[in-house]
C-alpha cells in the first residue's frame, strides 16, 4: 500500500479513536482513561513488532533514534492527557477538529525544523485547515 492509503487508514482509525475515546472517558477520570488506552496501545504495538519479528532490531536502535522516539513518546503522552481533558469537557464534534490543526502545526514546524519546503499550496491548505477547524469549533 502506499503512504496515501495508510494515511487515509490512519484518519479513519483516529475518527474511530474520538468517537469511542468519548463514549469511553463517560464518568471516568480523563487521566486514568488514557493511562487504560496507553495500556492497550502498548500490548498492541507490542504484539505487533513480535508479530512482524522486528522486537530484535532494539538493540540496533541508535542513542539518536532513542531520545527522538521517547521525546515523541513524552508528546503523544501530553497529546493524549490534554485531548482525553478536552472529549471530557467539550463535545468530539468540536474537540477533534482543533485537535487537528497539529496539522498547521506540522507544516508550520516541519519548514524550519526538518527542512521540508513551504510551498503556496502547503499555506493555503493549511489555512483552510485551520478555517475549518475554527467554523466547526465555534458553530
Amino acid at each position: 500500500m502506499t503512504w496515501i492509503a495508510w494515511s487515509l487508514l490512519s484518519a479513519l482509525f483516529a475518527a474511530a479513536t474520538a468517537l469511542l475515546a468519548k463514549k469511553g472517558v463517560a464518568g471516568v477520570d480523563p487521566n486514568l482513561a488514557t493511562a487504560i488506552r496507553t495500556t492497550v496501545v502498548v500490548l498492541f504495538a507490542w504484539a505487533i513488532a513480535i508479530g512482524f519479528g522486528v522486537h530484535h532490531e532494539v538493540n540496533q536502535i541508535g542513542r539518536k533514534s532513542w531520545i527522538f522516539l521517547a521525546l515523541s513518546g513524552f508528546a503523544t503522552g501530553l497529546s493524549w492527557i490534554c485531548y482525553f481533558r478536552a472529549l471530557s469537557l467539550g463535545p468530539a464534534s468540536k474537540v477533534a477538529p482543533i485537535d487537528k490543526l497539529s496539522v498547521v502545526f506540522i507544516i508550520l514546524l516541519a519548514w524550519p525544523l526538518l527542512g521540508e519546503s513551504m510551498t503556496v499550496g502547503k499555506a493555503i491548505g493549511g489555512s483552510l485547515i485551520a478555517i475549518g477547524a475554527v467554523v466547526l469549533s465555534i458553530s
